[in-house]
């Protein structure tokens, strides 16, 4: 990666989000979280928005909790804090274009986090075995940087292009059926291991080692982190189809709000939340 300075990556970040408790359960374990942070203070984003990467970085992710009563919502909730005490520290570099640390910063946050859960999973009854998924996209000065543990996704749609790119692996074995081409995407989609995670944060886990990885950031590429219940409505196409829509590109519902509600049409079973970023 060549060192990128923030006067020549100056981009503009356009976001929507959007979570729904879905057709069957009772509380949502899904979180979702936008930040504009520089060196100095940390902004939290609302669900829709608009802004310059001019003299701040950008965060967004997704959380899936899991566990008794509601420490999965607590879980989720958790992980998403978490990152604005640390990501801000890390400002310096990316404004001087610096990207050899990024990979440990994700992983410094995602040990941070899970220590977190350990600690209240063994401390509290009520926290006992909770954990979470984290996918998490960070915007710097011409790249975005991200780290990834679970279920929860990561995609990426290139500028002109109507092919989409799942950027992070499901830990499952289902997920690793499917990248090796043992199954299809309709297979996975109805396996019935399909939810059973081998990593996550907090819970039994007793080691961390989050997937991290970064792509070049350029005006007209499309990002959107989701959690595991909006995916069990909507095949890889429909993601394409939905978010080059002209009521996506329009801001109508926003593409968020599109994603979901297709969604909730065909599944709902599950916590259906999507977090979409489009640059300019």
């Amino acid at each position: 990666m060549n060192p990128v300075s923030r006067a020549a990556a100056v981009r503009t970040f356009k976001w929507s989000g959007r979570t729904d408790v879905g057709k069957v359960r009772k509380n949502n374990e899904d979180s979702f979280l936008g930040l504009q942070f520089d060196a100095r203070e940390i902004h939290r984003l609302g669900k829709y928005g608009e802004a310059s990467n001019a003299h701040h970085d950008f965060v967004f992710a997704v959380s899936d909790g899991m566990g008794g009563a509601k420490s999965g919502e607590y879980a989720s909730r958790i992980a998403v804090e978490k990152i604005t005490t640390l990501l801000p520290r890390s400002f310096q570099n990316s404004a001087l274009g610096l990207d050899a640390g990024f990979a440990d910063i994700l992983t410094e946050l995602f040990t941070q986090t899970h220590r977190s859960l350990k600690f209240f999973g063994e401390s509290y009854d009520e926290c006992r075995g909770m954990e979470t998924t984290l996918s998490l996209c960070w915007f710097a000065p011409g790249w975005m940087y991200f780290g990834h543990v679970g279920d929860s996704r990561i995609y990426y749609l290139p500028a002109g292009s109507d092919t989409i790119k799942q950027l992070t692996h499901d830990d499952t074995h289902v997920g690793w059926l499917l990248r090796n081409g043992k199954i299809n995407e309709r297979e996975a989609r109805n396996h019935p291991r399909r939810s059973v995670l081998q990593k996550a944060l907090g819970g039994g886990n007793m080691f961390v080692d989050p997937q991290v990885g970064a792509v070049g950031c350029e005006p007209g590429d499309v990002f959107l982190i989701c959690s595991d219940g909006l995916i069990d409505g909507l095949y890889d196409h429909h993601l394409v189809e939905l978010l080059r829509s002209t009521d996506a590109q329009s801001g109508g519902k926003g593409p968020a709000q599109l994603l979901v509600e297709e969604s909730l049409k065909n599944s709902g079973k599950d916590n259906t939340t999507a977090l979409v970023i489009q640059v300019s």
